[in-house]
C-alpha cells in the first residue's frame, strides 16, 4: 500500500467542540462535520490510533464519508435518547444524510468486534459523495497489509485486522479518495470492524444496519429508566448516556476522556493524556448514576476500583489504566504536529506518581452515597474503605498536588476537606457496619484535628472566604463544594462569602469560572474558565437556597454545549471555543449533578 494523495480538506481544525462521538462502551470515535474519523484508538479507549488526524495531522489517518467537497452540515444531531448520529448536507438540490453509530452489544453481550456502521441516503436527486478511508496504526503512522476478500477489504497489522464492507460494494484503496453516486433510496452502507486477538467477524452491511437499530432501542430503553421528573431532562439524559458511553464495560472504569493531548492553551504545552481512570472523576459520576436510579453503573464502579486498588491498597493512587494497573510513564510523541500546534503530544500522565489526597474523599464519599441507597458494602469493600480512612488518618498533614494536580506539592485547603469528608463519612458508614472502638475513636480524633487546622489556618477573615491553601490570598473554585459536605452549616457566613467570593475573583465572565488565578500552577501558559466548575457553582447556590440564581446560570451554562450537547474540559472566554480533552467524564457529571441540585432546592 502507498499513503497516495491525502485527502483535500479545509487548512483551519475543525473546532473541538464539533466533534461527535461514536462509542461502543470499549473505545470511541469522533467524528467531524465533514464526516471524517479523525480519531479512534484500537482495541481500547487507551489504545494506539487507527485514525489520528486529530493531533497527528494528515499523515495519522482518518475516515471520511460525506459529499465529496467538504462542506458544514445544515443539520447534526442525535437521535433521540441513543448513540446514534445523523449529520446532513445540502448538496446541490438535494440533501446528503450520514446516519453512524459503534454497535456495543448484542443479545445483551458485548461484541467481541468494534463494528462501526455508516450510512449515507440522498433525498431529492443523486448526490455525488466520497469515502476516504486512510488506517494508520500508532505514532509511526505503520501501514497495512491489504488482502482483498469476497466479503471485503482487510486491512492487517499483526494481530490487529480491520475490515471495510460495503453495499452495494464498493472499489475503496487505503488512502485514496473514492467517488460515488447515492440515489435516493438506494443508500450507501459501510461496515467497519476492528478485532485485536481475535477472530475478524464479518457482518453483511445489511445485518450490520439491523444491529445498529436494535442498538438503538437497547440505548432507548436505557433512558427511559432515568426520572421523568428531573429538571433539564433531556441535557441530563445526554450527559448520561455520555458518561456511559464512556465507562469500559469489561471492567466497569469510566475513562476521564477518549482523548489525549487536546490542548488547554492552543499552540501550548499544556497537553495531557486522559485515557486513564481518575478515582475522583468516576466517583462523581458515580453518585450521579445513583441519583437518578441507575445503582448498576454505580456498583459496578466500586466493584472495579476494590480490584483495581488491590495491589497498592490501602494507598489510593490518583489514576490508573482502565484495567485497575499502573498507568504508563508520561512520554512525548515526537513528530506529531498537535491540534492546533499544540505540542507535545503525550502519552501517559505524570500525575499517576502524584500525592492527591482528596481522591480519598470522592471515593468514601461515592461509597457512604451507595450505602444511603440502601445497599450495604460488603465486608471486602468495607475493608477496603476502612483502609482508605486509615490513610487519612496518616497522611493529611502532608503537602499534596491537590485536585488540579499542581507540580509543586501545597497545603491545599480543598484537599483537607476531602481529607475531613473522608472520615466523615466512613465514621456515616460505621454506623451500620463493623468497625473497632479503638478505630472509631482514632478517626473521629483525626477528623476533629483537620476541622480545627482548616478553619484556623485555611480561612482569610478579611475576604470571608476559605483560601487555596494555607497562608495563600488565592481562592479556589474547588472549595464550591463546600456547602455539599456539612463540614459548615449552609447557611454559614463562611460558607456563603467562599461562594461570593469565588464567583467574583474568580470570574471569567457570564457563567465561567477560572479554576484558580490563570496562570497560577507553576506552568508556562495560560488556560480557559474549568467548565465543571461553573456546574459546581449552580450546585452551591442550589444547596443554600438560591434556587433562582441556579436556574440562570445553569441555563447560561447550557448556551455554551457544543453543537451536540458535549463538553470539553475548558472554554476560552474569549471566543467561546473549548479547550482541553473532549468530551469530559467530569463536565457531565458535574451537569448532573448540578440538575440534581436544582431538583431538591427548595422552589
Amino acid at each position: 500500500m502507498t499513503g497516495g494523495p491525502h485527502p483535500a480538506r479545509p487548512g483551519d481544525p475543525t473546532p473541538i467542540s464539533d466533534y461527535g462521538l461514536l462509542s461502543d462502551t470499549r473505545t470511541a470515535a469522533l467524528v467531524a462535520g465533514d464526516g471524517g474519523i479523525d480519531w479512534l484508538c484500537v482495541p481500547r479507549f487507551d489504545g494506539e490510533p487507527l485514525f489520528g488526524r486529530l493531533i497527528g495531522g494528515p499523515d495519522a489517518g482518518t475516515f471520511r464519508v460525506g459529499p465529496t467537497e467538504p462542506a458544514p452540515p445544515v443539520e447534526r444531531r442525535y437521535r433521540q435518547h441513543t448513540a446514534t448520529l445523523e449529520t446532513t448536507w445540502a448538496v446541490g438540490g438535494g440533501r446528503l444524510t450520514l446516519t453512524e453509530a459503534m454497535v456495543a452489544e448484542v443479545g445483551g453481550r458485548l461484541l467481541p468486534t468494534t463494528l462501526i456502521v455508516r450510512r449515507l441516503s440522498a433525498q431529492n436527486a443523486p448526490i455525488d459523495a466520497v469515502v476516504e478511508f486512510d488506517p494508520r496504526r500508532g505514532e509511526h503512522h505503520r501501514l497495512p497489509q491489504i488482502q482483498r476478500r469476497p466479503q471485503g477489504l482487510v486491512c492487517q497489522w499483526g494481530s490487529l485486522a480491520v475490515s471495510l464492507a460495503g453495499t452495494p460494494e464498493l472499489a475503496v484503496e487505503p488512502g485514496r479518495p473514492t467517488r460515488i453516486t447515492v440515489d435516493p433510496g438506494r443508500p450507501v452502507t459501510l461496515v467497519l470492524a476492528v478485532a485485536h486477538r481475535e477472530p475478524l467477524i464479518h457482518v453483511e452491511p445489511g445485518a450490520a444496519w439491523d444491529l445498529l437499530l436494535a442498538d438503538e432501542q437497547r440505548w432507548r430503553a436505557w433512558t427511559a429508566e432515568i426520572d421523568e421528573s428531573l429538571p433539564f431532562r433531556e441535557h441530563v439524559v445526554r450527559s448520561l448516556l455520555t458518561l456511559r458511553l464512556l465507562t469500559y464495560s469489561p471492567s466497569r472504569a469510566p475513562v476521564a476522556a477518549p482523548t489525549t493531548s487536546l490542548p488547554e492553551d492552543p499552540g501550548g504545552e499544556r497537553n495531557w493524556d486522559y485515557r486513564y481512570v481518575w478515582p475522583r472523576d468516576a466517583s462523581i459520576g458515580v453518585s450521579a448514576f445513583l441519583s437518578v436510579g441507575k445503582p448498576e453503573e454505580a456498583h459496578g464502579f466500586l466493584a472495579w476500583l476494590l480490584h483495581a486498588s488491590r495491589l497498592q491498597r490501602p494507598r489510593l493512587p490518583a489514576l490508573f489504566t482502565l484495567y485497575g494497573r499502573t498507568v504508563p510513564r508520561e512520554r512525548e510523541v515526537p513528530g506529531w504536529p498537535g491540534y492546533r500546534g499544540s505540542v507535545p503530544v503525550r502519552t501517559g500522565n505524570a500525575a499517576a506518581g502524584q500525592h492527591q489526597l482528596d481522591g480519598y474523599g470522592w471515593v468514601i464519599d461515592a461509597a457512604w452515597a451507595f450505602v444511603q441507597a440502601g445497599r450495604p458494602l460488603n465486608s471486602e469493600t468495607w475493608r477496603a474503605v476502612r483502609g482508605f480512612a486509615d490513610v487519612v488518618t496518616q497522611c493529611w498533614r502532608e503537602p499534596d498536588a491537590g485536585i488540579w494536580e499542581v507540580r509543586e506539592p501545597a497545603q491545599h485547603v480543598h484537599s483537607k476537606l476531602m481529607g475531613w469528608l473522608a472520615l466523615d463519612r466512613a465514621l456515616a458508614i460505621a454506623e451500620t457496619h463493623p468497625l473497632s472502638e479503638r478505630r472509631r475513636r482514632h478517626w473521629q480524633e483525626s477528623r476533629e484535628a483537620i476541622a480545627v487546622e482548616i478553619r484556623t489556618r485555611g480561612f482569610d477573615p478579611s475576604a470571608v472566604s476559605y483560601v487555596r491553601s494555607y497562608g495563600s490570598p488565592e481562592l479556589d473554585a474547588a472549595l464550591l463544594v463546600l456547602p455539599l459536605l456539612n463540614f459548615d452549616s449552609i447557611d454559614s457566613p463562611r460558607v456563603r462569602g467562599t461562594i461570593d467570593a469565588i464567583r467574583d475573583r474568580l470570574s471569567a465572565g457570564g457563567p465561567l469560572l477560572y479554576r484558580y488565578p490563570p496562570g497560577r500552577d507553576g506552568l508556562p501558559g495560560t488556560e480557559g474558565a474549568f467548565l465543571p466548575c461553573s456546574f459546581w457553582l449552580v450546585q452551591a447556590l442550589a444547596r443554600t437556597g438560591r434556587r433562582v440564581e441556579a436556574v440562570e446560570l445553569f441555563q447560561a451554562m447550557l448556551d455554551h454545549a457544543g453543537p451536540l450537547g458535549l463538553y470539553a474540559e475548558e472554554l476560552d472566554p474569549a471566543t467561546g471555543a473549548h479547550l482541553g480533552n473532549y468530551p469530559q467524564t467530569l463536565t457531565h457529571a458535574a451537569l448532573v449533578q448540578a440538575a440534581l441540585a436544582i431538583r431538591d432546592a427548595p422552589a
